[in-house]
């Protein structure tokens, strides 16, 4: 009976061994398990970290580089602008050296007719009265008729300078009046073109604009929609963690009623072996 109790606690106590290394090697192996779970939520962490700072390394660089390429658009405009401006006083400089020279020209001309048609004039009328004079007293009747005749050819030749005068001056006031009206239409073909440029040059900037919001509201909606991912990322996770937790506190709360079963059972046994250890020895006795 003493050797058949031995074996019995022997027994009893190699099953409690065993239950207890079984119970160590799943403690072990959860402790292992949330390691490993650690591990790559912090690998994750790194991972999602470093790709963070490199989108926003990126997008740093596009609007800085966005930046760079809308002040280098504005200075090449500028100095177009600056060129066409340059072009455009030259040019209207020139037209006005033009306009007066031609005024000069036209001015000196006109001048030097009515210079050699008056000198003209005043010879004859000084030959007029030379050979009147030296005839007066011979032939007065025959210069009489002759200075009649003479200042009838005068009078129609006053009358065809008249004539050539105004015709001339009709012929400068029509040519003028035909450059002035070139003049007049050449600017406002010129405005006409200053306002297209100008209004292209509106349109250009309100498409650039609003592609330059579009662009940044494409972004904001991008970055809006990346950080309600993360927001639902994290609280997945979140759930998942507490998922784990308790998870691990149910299998400790099993692990615990196990050994309290357990611990119930090796004491029956052992109350047991000693009843019958007390029995035996008042069997004895």
């Amino acid at each position: 009976r003493c050797f058949y109790d031995q074996k019995i606690l022997q027994k009893t106590f190699g099953e409690w061994k065993e239950q207890w290394t079984v119970c160590r090697e799943r403690q072990l192996s959860l402790r292992a398990d949330n390691h490993d779970r650690h591990l790559l939520l912090h690998l994750i962490f790194e991972a999602w970290r470093a790709y963070v700072c490199q989108q926003q390394g990126k997008r740093n660089k596009y609007y800085i580089a966005e930046s760079h390429a809308k002040k280098q658009t504005m200075l090449r405009t500028w100095q177009h602008w600056l060129v066409y401006v340059d072009v455009q006083r030259t040019k209207h400089g020139m037209q006005s050296v033009a306009l007066a020279f031609r005024e000069r020209s036209c001015l000196r001309i006109s001048w030097a007719v009515w210079r050699r048609q008056h000198y003209q004039k005043c010879s004859g009328h000084k030959m007029n009265i030379l050979a009147l004079q030296h005839w007066a007293q011979s032939l007065q009747f025959r210069a009489w008729l002759q200075w009649q005749e003479l200042y009838l050819y005068t009078q129609k030749e006053k009358q065809k300078d008249t004539r050539a005068v105004t015709h001339h001056q009709h012929w400068e006031l029509r040519r003028c009046m035909r450059a002035w009206l070139g003049y007049v239409n050449l600017n406002r073909v010129k405005k006409r073109q200053n306002k297209l440029a100008q209004e292209l040059h509106r349109s250009r900037t309100l498409r650039r604009c609003f592609s330059d919001w579009q662009l940044s509201w494409e972004c904001r909606r991008r970055m809006h929609a990346h950080q309600r991912d993360l927001e639902k990322q994290a609280a997945r996770i979140v759930l998942w963690r507490v998922f784990a937790h308790w998870k691990h506190y149910v299998v400790l709360c099993v692990e615990e009623t196990q050994q309290c079963d357990l611990a119930k059972k090796h004491y029956r046994c052992h109350l047991l072996v000693r009843a019958l250890l007390c029995g035996g020895w008042q069997g004895l006795w």
